[in-house]
């Protein structure tokens, strides 16, 4: 714990900065700000170098997926939804909870095997695990599908044991904040959901 406190004076400028774009952009996903992309784009894309650096391959190239979905999700949230209004908040069935949850531990056994395998990567499951836990969340995201935010929570947890061995003191704290965030976004778009159904909002 020392150790780590002690690297918290030392964060890179560029890890700082991405930092701070990441927790803008959850701020503003919590908030429904479409601004959260442009936001998301920016960090994912120095995520992306600094993943690689690590040799945490699949984290880099979570980051590179992160980009495009960060164009998706600007367009999709601007004009999706019934007649180009934008999109609102919904919910997935038990059904595709149950097979995306599938999808992501057979892709973390694949993945994580074969990157145990054949490269150097220090923590091959982990890191497959917190990739595809973070696709599917962020798929989910993009869709504004509510439960995101209870994928987000798993994950965001995840990533703290993650950054922590990996000696990012920024981005543990980042995902520290994030686990807050993810109950809070939860709960917001939840509200903002229920005041739709009831005809507050229109």
């Amino acid at each position: 714990m020392d150790t780590l406190l002690g690297e918290l004076g030392n964060w890179s400028s560029v890890e700082a900065v991405a930092a701070v774009l990441a927790v803008a952009y959850v701020v503003l996903a919590a908030r429904q700000s479409i601004w959260c992309w442009p936001c998301a784009i920016l960090s994912t894309g120095i995520y992306c170098g600094i993943f690689f650096e690590l040799a945490l391959y699949q984290q880099a190239l979570l980051q590179l997926f992160y980009v495009g979905l960060g164009i998706y999700g600007w367009r999709k949230w601007q004009s999706g939804g019934e007649q180009g209004k934008g999109l609102r908040v919904s919910n997935w069935r038990v059904s595709q909870h149950l097979s995306s949850i599938a999808l992501i531990l057979t892709l973390t056994a694949v993945t994580g095997w074969i990157t145990s395998r054949f490269t150097q990567t220090p923590m091959p499951y982990l890191d497959a695990l917190t990739a595809w836990g973070s696709v599917i969340a962020a798929w989910m995201m993009a869709r504004k599908v509510l439960e995101n935010w209870l994928y987000w929570l798993v994950v965001d947890a995840l990533l703290v044991v993650l950054s922590w061995r990996a000696r990012l003191p920024a981005t543990l704290l980042l995902y520290v904040i994030y686990v807050g965030m993810a109950i809070v976004g939860y709960f917001s778009w939840r509200k903002s959901q229920e005041l739709r159904a009831s005809g507050a909002l229109g």
